[in-house]
């Protein structure tokens, strides 16, 4: 190598005859007592594929991208090299997640910060290094990334109930939404949102465009009362997908719009741009052009328009993840490579108001947006039980600290929940996040005890864990603290914090530490912060932090939490 500009104090320059040149630079920190460097990596031929890797040997991964069985840290991941880009675990299981940042974290206080706009692929191997790459064949595609070593400093939502009923017409989804409603009044559950799925959603879509027709010709029958469900209120889903065979994609090709409204290839010689047909839910579909002001114009006033007629309180967006040209293989235009879809769609739908709800982030966590998380399996694994806490903690450091976890009990499952003690262990651990969401209501799985369990839960998250929500999302708004924190964030110093995968602070004063192990009844607790006193909520005892508590009891109708 050559050190092409050594006059220069702040820069050192290395290059590799004809392979590639390295530039590191010293840049001004984002904050006091903090050190960054500029990182860039420039290929001199096309077949040249860059390549960089940071250990895991002694040193605790955190952030990145969301994989399908969630691990915190990072280490004990594994996913070979591919591209940066979110997606949708139910078509790729091996792929990354719906929400991911190119923002990494190590325990040694390091966090590396890839530019955005650099074609990135990412691997892990497991419990030894994670690498950060570009692909061959693109002339002058360097990567570029800032390495800084940070000094580490120390809306109420009712709960979701999602509809599981009939859904062959809109007189069977209005009699199973009466149905459940009814029965969460008689067991005292009132209180909360009932959420339609898309298909659902599309089916009362369409009847409610057809008595707009009606009654434009003077016909006042209604095909949706939204009193029908009062007090509950109901949650739509929809997404920026079309069917080719369904009224709006179809209307589109009619009107000569198609071309514009969703996203196409780019015309041959003297052609047509055409749609690029992609795969949702089983079906060939278009997906909708967020490039586009007018075609974004025109789905935003059509999701004010049906929110209105079906008197939702909350809209999901499913769908938001991926890339749609490099799933078909076909090189993105600039506007649209990596996560910019995402990013586009999540900034367009935010003006919807803070009722919104995506699957996916990228750029995006400072919108005012709920994210959903992907699915879990009804299991005690990582992609069960076991990934809701490593989840929770990733979400929240990329500083997605609102979100909607999986269905008490996991949603991936061929029918409702068998296993009782794990629908109680789960429903302990969402007691203490954003929202409660549940797809089996209690009574379809377990005794009466879990019901009467339910109804307390609910209760403990209104009126203990929402104000302590509240008050730490006015922080994150301050300073950029996440809410839900991991055990180092007390004890930034001691290794053995880490790598604690299962229990999680809420602010830096409430520590929560559930069982994750089925048939235990009893568990190791840390208790991060060397000079705090814990007190334990259920026995009012109390022990010094930095310690750990072994074979802790905590019987199924308990979930050890602490106030420091």
């Amino acid at each position: 190598p050559r050190d092409r500009c050594w006059h220069d104090g702040g820069q050192f320059c290395y290059a590799w005859e004809e392979d590639a040149e390295l530039r590191l630079s010293l840049e001004p920190p984002p904050a006091p007592a903090t050190e960054c460097y500029g990182v860039r990596w420039t290929p001199l031929r096309p077949d040249v594929m860059l390549k960089d890797c940071f250990s895991m040997a002694n040193v605790s991964w955190y952030g990145g991208a969301s994989i399908r069985a969630q691990r915190w840290p990072l280490n004990a991941a594994e996913s070979h090299a591919q591209p940066f880009v979110s997606g949708d675990f139910g078509t790729n299981p091996a792929g990354y997640g719906p929400v991911l940042e190119r923002y990494f974290l190590g325990s040694t206080g390091v966090t590396v910060t890839v530019a955005p706009d650099v074609p990135l692929f990412l691997s892990l191997e497991s419990n030894k290094h994670f690498c950060l790459g570009t692909p061959a064949g693109r002339a002058a595609a360097p990567l570029r990334y800032l390495l800084c070593r940070p000094r580490l400093l120390p809306p109420r939502r009712s709960p979701i109930w999602h509809y599981q009923g009939p859904a062959g017409s809109v007189a069977k989804i209005k009699r199973g939404l009466r149905s459940l409603a009814k029965r969460l009044k008689r067991h005292r559950l009132q209180e909360g949102v009932l959420a339609l799925g898309e298909c659902c959603t599309a089916i009362l879509a369409a009847a409610d465009d057809a008595s707009s027709e009606r009654r434009k010709r003077h016909d006042s029958t209604r095909a949706w009362d939204p009193a029908l469900l009062a007090p509950l209120r109901l949650s739509i889903a929809l997404s920026p997908y079309a069917s080719i065979t369904s009224p709006l994609f179809l209307r589109s090709l009619r009107d000569g719009e198609a071309a514009s409204r969703w996203l196409s290839l780019p015309p041959r010689l003297g052609g047509r741009s055409v749609p690029l047909l992609t795969t949702w839910k089983g079906r060939l579909c278009a997906r909708l052009n967020v490039t586009s002001e007018a075609a974004l114009g025109w789905y935003l006033a059509r999701v004010w328009r049906l929110r209105q007629a079906l008197g939702a309180a909350y809209v999901v967006f499913e769908g938001a993840e991926g890339n749609a040209f490099l799933e078909q293989g076909v090189p993105p235009p600039p506007e649209l490579a990596g996560d910019r879809y995402t990013e586009m769609l999540a900034a367009a739908l935010a003006t919807l108001g803070n009722a919104t709800i995506i699957s996916a982030g990228a750029r995006s966590s400072h919108l005012p947006l709920f994210v959903q998380m992907s699915p879990l399996r009804a299991d005690w694994s990582h992609a069960g039980l076991k990934g809701v806490i490593p989840s929770v903690l990733h979400y929240s450091l990329l500083g997605y600290n609102f979100f909607i976890p999986d269905a008490v009990g996991g949603s991936l499952a061929a029918d409702a929940p068998r296993d009782p003690e794990l629908y109680v262990r789960w429903l302990q651990i969402v007691t203490f996040l954003p929202v409660m969401a549940f797809g089996t209501p209690p009574w379809l799985c377990c005794d009466a005890w879990v019901l009467n369990l339910t109804r307390q839960c609910i209760r403990r998250h209104r009126d203990f864990v929402v104000p302590l929500i509240t008050k730490y999302s006015e922080e994150w708004l301050r300073s950029g603290s996440p809410i839900f924190r991991p055990a180092w964030w007390l004890s930034p110093t001691d290794p053995a914090a880490f790598t604690v995968e299962d229990e999680f602070l809420i602010g830096d004063e409430v520590l929560v530490a559930p069982i994750t192990e089925k048939g235990q009844t009893c568990r190791d607790i840390y208790l991060p912060g060397e000079g705090h006193l814990w007190m334990d909520t259920n026995t009012a005892h109390v022990f010094d932090g930095g310690t750990i508590l072994r074979n802790y009891s905590a019987s199924l109708a308990e979930v050890p939490v602490f106030v420091k």
